[in-house]
């Protein structure tokens, strides 16, 4: 849908959306802002040039965000609908230099040898999240596409709580292939975005990158980053090619919402009865 500040793609999800496109040209607000931190862990404002792959483009709302606000970017991306991709060019202005390719994530790895300096993954869509792009195996390939310093940013739409939830599977997974783990979950969403590297100097990088920024709102952002930014420490979960079970982790997330959403009502009708309830709702 579109208003007079805004275009918005929601497609098969329970919640959430895809992909927001600003037509003042400013942050989002969402998830996109806060994975703008992957180019200042590897040296943004000290490269003259920075390679970025996105797997899982959507409609380029991240592209789009590093294309505003740096001028040293080539960037390009992987999606596997080629109707999205049509919807980007179309309702979202995605940048004509953006090169988008309409294939598998994991395959299109496969298939080239470039390396990058920021590799995002953005393929989770709620409990629909790739088996061949959970793997350790397919972290492993993601790692070979790095450069020495590169950055891996995965965007997971969902949050558990519950022991064995799927973003400990997820990032225990990912601590086999990269030493350096850390995550920031965004206030009033259930996104967390997980940045790893094998760089020991990634945090030091991106403080020191953070400090050289002059663009108010971005500086602004990236300070809320660096506030809220957690080291990972790792566990013994992990999902293999042979036994990624995503979509019953993913259930399980869903089912722990759900469970939520039930009892924080029925606490507002033990105390309040049916008039609270309705006034609520």
């Amino acid at each position: 849908y579109e208003n007079s500040d805004e275009v918005v793609l929601s497609t098969n999800v329970l919640f959430g959306v895809q992909s927001v496109y600003k037509k003042e040209k400013g942050l989002t607000g969402m998830y996109y802002d806060y994975a703008m931190a992957a180019p200042y862990m590897t040296g943004v404002n000290e490269k003259e040039h920075l390679d970025v792959l996105i797997l899982g483009m959507g409609t380029g709302t991240f592209a789009t965000q590093c294309e505003r606000y740096f001028d040293n970017m080539s960037i390009s991306g992987v999606e596997i609908d080629q109707k999205i991709t049509d919807l980007a060019k179309e309702y979202f202005e995605l940048p004509k230099d953006v090169d988008v390719t309409t294939y598998d994530g994991r395959a299109y790895l496969n298939a080239v040898d470039k390396t990058y300096d920021v590799i995002m993954v953005d393929a989770y869509q709620d409990i629909t999240i790739p088996f061949q792009m959970s793997s350790a195996e397919f972290f492993s390939l993601v790692e070979e596409h790095l450069n020495k310093d590169g950055v891996m940013v995965v965007n997971m739409n969902m949050r558990g709580r519950e022991e064995g939830n799927i973003n400990q599977y997820l990032s225990d997974t990912i601590s086999r292939v990269f030493s350096e783990i850390y995550t920031v979950d965004l206030a009033g969403s259930t996104n967390r975005e997980l940045f790893a590297s094998n760089n020991p100097e990634m945090i030091e990088v991106f403080r020191r990158n953070v400090d050289q920024e002059t663009e108010p709102g971005l500086k602004k952002m990236m300070d809320t980053v660096t506030e809220t930014l957690s080291g990972y420490q790792p566990g013994g979960y992990l999902m293999t090619d042979d036994k990624a079970p995503v979509e019953l982790l993913g259930m399980r997330v869903i089912d722990e919402l759900i469970r939520t959403e039930v009892d924080y009502y029925r606490d507002i009708y033990d105390r309040e009865g049916i008039q609270g309830l309705l006034a609520e709702l």
